[in-house]
């Protein structure tokens, strides 16, 4: 008999918005990118299908759909490449985006795990970033430069701008 497993337990982000627009609005939103390009790149691409093709940010994020359910879930692997890269030098983490009614406003629950330590504050801001930007979108308010959320998500999440974890 083999020796016992071990019990894990993983550095994860998760987030709970309510957002004031119906889930069709929202779910348009996360996936189809040109609704969002500060955040996913003006050439962004979430493939609409289980097995489809994830490519956010020129490529800097690539990954795979694992889950395509309209306008409830939307789950896909998170790589992190450096320009020119065709292996990641960090391990694939993975993104679910639940989403549900709320009256007039859709709940959704972003979740991101696994986290490395080193990036936890950082991952923290980045999806805080999406998120208020996804509500500015969905809510017919002007996006603006993903810097000008930056600034402001730093201080919450007590990250320098200026020395980024790499």
């Amino acid at each position: 008999m083999g020796e016992p497993g071990q019990q894990l337990r993983v550095p994860a982000i998760r987030f709970e918005r309510r957002l004031p627009a119906s889930i069709e609005i929202v779910w348009a939103h996360l996936t189809d990118c040109r609704k969002l390009p500060n955040w996913y790149g003006e050439d962004g691409m979430i493939e609409p299908r289980q097995g489809g093709v994830v490519k956010l940010m020129s490529g800097h994020i690539r990954g795979t759909v694992t889950q395509f359910q309209p306008q409830q879930r939307l789950a896909y692997t998170w790589n992190v490449f450096g320009p020119g890269e065709s292996k990641s030098a960090y391990p694939e983490s993975y993104l679910t985006i639940d989403l549900a009614a709320d009256g007039a406003a859709t709940k959704l629950t972003l979740s991101h795990l696994p986290v490395l330590e080193r990036f936890e504050k950082q991952n923290a801001m980045g999806w805080h970033v999406f998120l208020d930007m996804l509500g500015d979108a969905v809510s017919g308010r002007a996006v603006q430069p993903r810097a000008a959320y930056a600034q402001e998500a730093a201080k919450l999440y007590d990250v320098d701008l200026k020395n980024l974890q790499t």
